[in-house]
């Protein structure tokens, strides 16, 4: 199917009508502030990359580090935030780096965090789509990069990227649509993304077993320390400490969300922008607790014997924590407890009980938030062409392991609030439904402190004969200036990047005074739960209320 060249919302049957805002398109504009710098236009002749002993050398509170310029913006690449997790670090809370004396080379990217490499690049689809990046995987991981302009005083705003992959996989630039070098340029910024300890190394609460009371919320700890850093160092990469956005996508959406609820994390950052996933609690902690205990039992340790754990190699590690969250997902069931994984612990001192956002008076509440999704974060047909002709009958049996009884009901209801929707399309949209990223709207809007923007991507690109839809990760480069980069998500050219660079021109706006207005959307009202106040981001982006609403009620 070819992609819609006006606005996917609209080929569904659902257009500008169902807004009762105006749709006047504001004149693409930066924030006021200095003028971003130009890109250079390089000929056959000119030199695009400098690296030497006297380029690019910028101060740390650990020691200096030498970085290197490319296409005029200066680059450091695995600048250590924190020291080596392993041994006697592994489930602490992160240590500073050792200092160093010599300037540093930070010329290529830190270890990704320990997880399971195996088959990484087992499927030829996800391979050449996404192309993931990966270097060495050890415990020596707690490293960020940096891309800024120039080496001065002007005090850039900072925007700090968190990865995704769940709490379990990937890396700060996994994909290349994460590389901060279009973005700094564009809007005069500067640029950071970090690694951080990850699933079973990050995450298993090993408080009840012995351990130290933090060893659940490690790897979010770790989160901590690479703004502590950036609250730190970043006046000497030309950044401002008062003026930084946390933004991340999937599992990283989940990480800004456990961030805001983060007593630590207070004061570090002032923005937040949460793409395809969030979280509004943490891990149950006697579940939590309970795996830790059955994590020793697993590794024929007693309760105590955390010295021994912080011993066994990283993969076994990784293997026995597995096998231990696998017996304790039945015994959670026997128990009554909410089943979890290796993710943040609601421990209520290093991450918050309950609810997130239930506290007007939080720190987090001043903060405003832009939440995103896509249209089809799944898009069933994309390897299999034989779907795209699959009944609307067909759709609700495909649905029932996750929708039960209630299956019929949800694609019906779909169809009619999207009368114009193919079946294929109809699956797409259920499986990909916004009801959290909502949810986490109406939690954060209810607060009545700080204004919160939602936006549903639904560009599609003209790749795989239009079978991958608006799909999970393909806003990432949109977002970051990124889309003649990451041409296995757009196909590049003229018709993404004018999206790209109104959304771009409005996150930056955003990061800049927390309003993305002026960028080149239409007129981007805050969300409320009443109107439900959503950006659909297409070739022609138009601000609607709560398109899905009537579908979405019977999720519930």
């Amino acid at each position: 199917m070819k992609p819609s060249r006006r606005n996917f919302l609209q080929s569904l049957g659902v257009g500008a009508a169902a807004s009762a805002t105006g749709l006047g398109v504001a004149a693409p504009a930066l924030a006021t502030g200095t003028r971003p710098p130009k890109a250079a236009k390089p000929t056959a002749d000119e030199q695009v990359l400098f690296v030497g002993d006297t380029i690019a050398i910028a101060n740390t509170e650990s020691g200096k580090v030498r970085g290197f310029i490319l296409r005029g913006i200066h680059q450091f690449l695995g600048i250590p935030y924190g020291a080596d997790t392993s041994g006697k670090n592994r489930f602490m809370p992160p240590q500073k780096p050792t200092p160093w004396t010599d300037v540093r080379p930070a010329l290529w990217w830190g270890n990704s965090a320990p997880q399971i490499m195996d088959k990484r690049y087992a499927n030829p689809y996800a391979s050449f789509v996404d192309h993931w990046n990966y270097d060495d995987v050890s415990e020596d991981c707690l490293k960020l990069n940096v891309w800024t302009p120039a080496l001065d005083g002007q005090k850039r705003p900072v925007i700090v990227w968190l990865h995704g992959g769940g709490f379990t996989n990937g890396n700060g630039i996994e994909q290349d649509g994460y590389h901060g070098e279009n973005l700094a340029r564009l809007g005069n910024v500067v640029f950071c993304s970090l690694n951080h300890r990850l699933g079973p190394l990050g995450y298993t609460h090993l408080k009840a077993a012995g351990g130290h009371p933090a060893s659940g919320n490690v790897g979010n700890l770790d989160m901590v320390a690479a703004l502590e850093w950036v609250k730190t160092n970043i006046a000497n990469f030309g950044g401002d400490p008062a003026n930084v956005t946390i933004i991340g996508q999937s599992g990283g959406g989940a990480k800004v969300t456990s961030l805001m609820n983060m007593p630590s994390a207070k004061g570090l950052f002032h923005k937040a922008v949460a793409l395809s996933g969030s979280s509004l609690s943490g891990t149950n902690p006697e579940y939590a607790e309970k795996l830790g205990l059955k994590v020793l039992e697993e590794a024929g340790l007693k309760p105590g014997d955390i010295e021994k754990l912080q011993q066994i190699p990283w993969r076994e590690y990784i293997d026995i924590a597995n096998r231990a969250a696998d017996k304790m997902a039945a015994e959670a069931k026997r128990l009554n407890l909410p089943r979890g994984g290796y993710a943040p612990v609601a421990d209520g001192t290093y991450l918050n009980g309950g609810a997130f956002f239930a506290d007007a008076n939080q720190f987090s509440a001043d903060i405003p938030l832009l939440i995103c999704s896509t249209f089809h974060e799944q898009s069933p047909s994309r390897t299999d062409a034989a779907l795209e002709q699959i009944s609307l009958a067909e759709v609700k049996e495909k649905i029932k392991p996750r929708f039960g009884d209630k299956s019929g009901e949800i694609v019906d209801a779909y169809a009619r609030n999207f009368p114009k929707a193919r079946p294929i399309e109809i699956w797409a949209l259920v499986m990909s439904n916004r009801k959290n990223a909502v949810a986490a709207a109406d939690a954060k809007a209810a607060q009545q402190k700080a204004p919160v923007y939602v936006a549903w991507f639904g560009w599609q690109p003209p790749l795989f004969d239009g079978r991958m839809r608006a799909f999970h990760c393909d806003d990432i480069c949109f977002w970051f200036y990124n889309t003649d980069l990451m041409l296995t998500h757009t196909g590049g050219g003229k018709r993404p990047r004018a999206l790209s660079e109104k959304m771009a021109n409005s996150f930056l706006n955003f990061a800049k005074t927390g309003n993305p207005n002026g960028g080149g959307l239409p007129n981007w009202k805050p969300y409320t739960s009443q109107h439900g106040e959503t950006m659909v981001l297409d070739d022609a982006p138009m601000l609607v209320n709560d398109p899905d609403r009537e579908a979405r009620k019977t999720l519930a």
